[in-house]
């Protein structure tokens, strides 16, 4: 981290014409990541340099850059603009083997309920099934607005998850979010070919928090404080 953040200081002020800033965002706290991003937008913007920025963190890229590559395994897999570009790296790089799951998964429920996929929906392909279900999952996502927030402490994912409940509300149990607001299935969802209407999302595990804190949060977003009762807890 230090030797990142050495590198960092001493190539941005030797004024090259152009910059090659390499997954820098991804050591060092907040602070740090802050004054990157402005020293950044000063050598673009006031001193008219070019900085190739490569990383995965998509809300400092969106910051950052008016145009993007994106690159899998060595081969330029799009070049544009930088939504379009964002959209795809999802789409790519992530994309396949969440559908792919979501796809086995729809494809198990059907069996189980007795239900014929290929009648149903047309196929009995999970690629194909998986698909569908992410078009119906972003359908979901995007009727209403979504508030994000963000827990730490001991056991927080463990902890956030007792609170939301059960991943199928029908099998949720009472007291939790989950439970007490909805009563839908997976193949409630299957039946009406809709995503479940689970109502909230909650990280499975510490590396998928990480990975949704890129997606979803900038650096200067995150905050950490001390509740008054810590002191007497811990």
């Amino acid at each position: 981290g230090m030797y990142v953040r050495l590198a960092f200081s001493v190539a941005a002020h030797l004024e090259p014409d152009i910059l090659i800033i390499d997954e820098v965002l991804a050591v060092g706290d907040a602070e740090f990541q802050k004054k990157c991003l402005g020293k950044m937008k000063e050598v673009t913007q006031k001193e008219g340099r070019t900085i190739l920025f490569v990383s995965h963190n998509m809300d400092a890229i969106r910051k950052m850059c008016t145009s993007c590559i994106l690159l899998d395994k060595g081969k330029i897999m799009f070049e544009g603009e930088t939504e379009k570009a964002l959209s795809k790296y999802i789409n790519t790089r992530n994309g396949m083997e969440i559908k792919i799951k979501k796809g086995e998964k729809t494809l198990a429920t059907y069996q189980k309920h007795g239900m014929d996929a290929t009648k149903e929906i047309g196929t009995d392909d999970p690629v194909k099934i998986g698909r569908m279900v992410h078009g119906w999952i972003t359908d979901f996502m995007c009727e209403s607005p979504i508030i994000k927030m963000v827990v730490q402490g001991l056991h927080a994912v463990e902890m956030v998850r007792k609170l939301v409940g059960a991943t199928m509300p029908s099998a949720a149990e009472m007291g939790t979010i989950r439970g007490d607001f909805s009563v839908d299935s997976a193949a409630a969802a299957n039946r009406d070919k809709r995503s479940v209407h689970n109502l909230a999302h909650a990280s499975e595990t510490v590396e998928e928090a990480k990975k949704e804190l890129m997606l979803w949060f900038a650096a200067n977003e995150l905050h950490d404080y001390k509740r008054a009762e810590e002191d007497i807890m811990f």
